[in-house]
């Protein structure tokens, strides 16, 4: 098979992406804001629920291939679909148990689901999440398998971080995954900028890579660094209040306070591979020199994902031909 289907559906966005497998070059892209969650509360408000959920997001599934189709101007009939993220939770297409840690990163003992579905003429293939004792993970997995390539096999400890939401840090050493922590960095800062005191002395706009937004996002790292993290987030209205910093300048403090946060006590002694977008690897790498810690390698989230799908496939497409 020469091509695969690459869906991410996540909690709040849902991407489908024609993969050719030789390159992993995208060859056409569809976004859109029907996520699990979004997808969920549809089927569930459907007056007596008249389908069953299943046949309700492989219905989302078909619109989306026929829109990829239209898009690309490619027939995509018969090539499968590799599902991760929110696919597999207790809202997604079908639930699968997550993986209990370790893992290895050649993705040969993840919990993958191969099905076909009534109205589709695709495979679908289904990757679970994984967890530990104490925290759960469902997509972050994939991109991992993705980071293979550029961790050189190292047997020592290695750091990702993952940015995002809900950013991971993930130890792997020895090819395999060993543990990780779920930091909930994204959303305190959607939540304080949005709806909460601090919201009116914060403004989006200034460029990430302004000067003086640089500045106080960097003050914001010290800050988080020498003062309990609820006393350096307040700090937001008091630089408006009493230093008259602006806003737009102050939208970066609260999150180099944040951030900051998240990353106290990473070690220097770790090779760290940033994992992330054009949106939060700056920010990251920003706040981990503040901090004296290098980072060894930096990757795309969106190639890692790929990256980890296209493993995935092309090990369930092997298995397949045995």
């Amino acid at each position: 098979m020469e091509k695969f289907l690459s869906c991410d559906w996540g909690t709040s966005r849902f991407r489908l992406r024609l993969v050719q497998v030789a390159d992993l070059r995208v060859l056409a892209t569809i976004t859109h804001g029907r996520g699990i969650v979004d997808t969920f509360n549809s089927w569930k408000a459907q007056k007596g629920q008249r389908s069953s959920r299943k046949a309700f997001y492989v219905n989302v599934l078909k619109e989306a291939v026929t829109e990829l189709s239209q898009k690309s101007g490619i027939t995509l009939d018969g090539i499968p679909i590799v599902l991760s993220g929110m696919a597999s939770a207790t809202v997604g297409l079908a639930e699968l148990p997550y993986k209990m840690l370790p893992f290895r990163l050649d993705g040969t003992d993840l919990l993958i689901e191969t099905m076909d579905a009534e109205g589709l003429e695709h495979r679908l293939i289904l990757v679970s999440g994984v967890k530990t004792d104490r925290d759960v993970m469902r997509g972050e997995e994939t991109k991992v398998l993705g980071c293979a390539s550029v961790l050189d096999g190292r047997e020592e400890k290695q750091l990702l971080i993952l940015p995002g939401t809900h950013p991971k840090h993930i130890w792997v050493m020895g090819g395999q995954a060993m543990a990780f922590e779920t930091y909930m960095t994204g959303e305190f800062f959607e939540l304080l900028t949005r709806h909460s005191i601090l919201s009116a002395s914060v403004t989006v706009g200034a460029d990430v890579s302004d000067s003086m937004s640089r500045d106080y996002f960097r003050e914001g790292v010290r800050t988080s660094q020498s003062f309990d993290l609820l006393h350096a987030a307040f700090m937001t209205r008091t630089n408006e209040v009493l230093r008259h910093v602006p806003k737009a300048a102050n939208f970066y403090y609260l999150s180099g306070v944040l951030i900051g946060a998240e990353l106290r006590g990473i070690s220097a002694d770790v090779p760290i591979c940033l994992v992330g977008g054009p949106k939060h690897n700056p920010l990251y790498e920003w706040a981990l020199s503040e901090l004296g810690v290098p980072v060894a390698k930096t990757m795309d989230a969106d190639e890692a994902l790929i990256k980890g799908q296209q493993l995935i496939f092309s090990a369930q497409n092997f298995i397949n031909q045995l």
